[in-house]
This record gives structure tokens, C-alpha cells and sequence, in this order.
């Protein structure tokens, strides 16, 4: 049997945080779909580097270009803004080892604030835009603005897609392809999966793939 979650939200999915249902669906801790995690490069207005841990994305494209699609970029963040004013950025993905340094840029990511200099990262200059890589990722994605998109029209979050210029991959990452998934890998976001029926579920975590088979 199956448990059909309709869209209206139960009154016991209480809020933790103000505004928790807001920022996010509800329907995202019913579901618990993990996702890969990453660091959004852009410099602020005023010259300072800024860092953002983001995830909720995805990585396709067609024989005519590769994008990244990026929905819930934050409307009100310093990173929406970098990016629609500079009209690009860099994503860039990070082995689990860098995830406390990655959560430093969000505690601390006032405007004045260089966020690479909180995190410990070190600033690489990109090759196609000016946006900065961060040295310490085994891939880099600089990315071109394609597309800026409100999709609740509520002024909350914007679906953000780049067009990939460029990408900037770790010699290490390159020659041994399983160096990629596992421990020194991709990390992935589990972002509290909640029981639809009475909410509980409190925990989130990050994760690594473990690959069962090749094919």
C-alpha cells in the first residue's frame, strides 16, 4: 500500500524555524530526495569574495550546451544578487572532509564579510569569467547566466540556470575516476526527511555514494 500526500499542508507539520515553510515546501521533507552539495562562487559589490553552500540542483545539458539548474536561490541573499548583476558564477564541489568549513560561510556571510577567507579557502582565478574557483574543489563549473526564473511568483526564491563555460577538474579526479564517488567525493545533501504521517524526523546529514556496481 501506498501513502498518497496530497498538497495541502496537515496542521501538524509545525514549523521548527520561522518562516521554515516558506523558504521551503513542505513537501521536500515528506520526500527526502537527497542532493549533490557545492559552493556557489561570486564576489559581492563591493569586491569581496562570497561563498554560498547550496544544493537542490541538477547538471544536463544537450549537443548544444551543458547548464546547471539551480532552483531555491534565496531572492533577499547576496548571492542572487552577485549573480544577477555580474551575470555569472561559479559552482564549485567539495570532498565531505571541507563541510564545517562550508557552514562557516553561511554563519557568517555578512556583507563586509570575504567568505573564502572564513571558510579557509583559497581563491583560484577562473579562466572565462571573473567570478573566483575555490582552489580546494576537485571540480569547478563557471557558469554564464542563461535564465532567472521566480517560479511561485511570491518573491521568495528564484530557479537560477548557467550556461557551463568552462570546467576545472582536480588531475586527481581526472586520471582515477573512482576518486570521485565515495568518501573523497561527492557530498549530498539529506535535508531532515520527515513521516507524512505525524512529521517526525528531525535529523539531516550528508552523504557519499557508495557504488555497488559498474556497468
Amino acid at each position: 500500500m501506498k501513502i498518497e500526500v496530497l498538497s495541502q499542508k496537515p496542521e501538524y507539520f509545525k514549523e521548527e524555524w520561522p518562516k521554515q515553510y516558506e523558504i521551503f515546501h513542505w513537501f521536500e521533507f515528506v520526500c527526502g530526495i537527497p542532493h549533490s552539495l557545492f559552493m556557489i562562487s561570486t564576489y559581492k559589490e563591493n569586491g569581496k569574495p562570497n561563498a554560498c553552500l547550496h544544493s537542490w540542483s541538477s547538471f544536463s545539458g544537450d549537443g548544444g550546451d551543458f547548464f546547471a539548474v539551480m532552483p531555491g536561490i534565496l531572492r533577499h541573499s547576496h548571492t542572487f544578487k552577485n549573480i544577477v548583476r555580474t551575470k555569472e558564477f561559479c559552482i564549485n564541489f567539495l570532498s565531505r572532509d571541507y563541510f564545517e568549513s562550508c557552514r562557516k560561510t553561511v554563519e557568517e556571510n555578512s556583507y563586509e564579510n570575504d567568505e573564502f577567507a572564513l571558510g579557509g579557502f583559497t581563491l583560484e582565478p577562473s579562466k572565462t569569467i571573473q567570478s573566483p574557483r575555490i582552489k580546494e574543489s576537485f571540480l569547478s563549473l563557471e557558469c554564464r547566466l542563461e535564465m532567472e526564473k521566480d517560479l511561485s511568483q511570491k518573491g521568495i526564491a528564484s530557479l537560477i540556470i548557467g550556461k557551463v563555460q568552462t570546467i576545472a577538474i582536480d588531475e586527481n579526479f581526472s586520471n582515477n575516476l573512482d576518486n570521485r564517488y565515495g568518501e573523497d567525493g561527492f557530498m549530498f545533501n539529506i535535508h531532515q526527511p520527515k513521516n507524512p504521517l505525524n512529521a517526525e524526523g528531525k535529523f539531516s546529514g550528508i552523504g557519499v555514494i557508495d557504488m555497488i556496481k559498474k556497468y
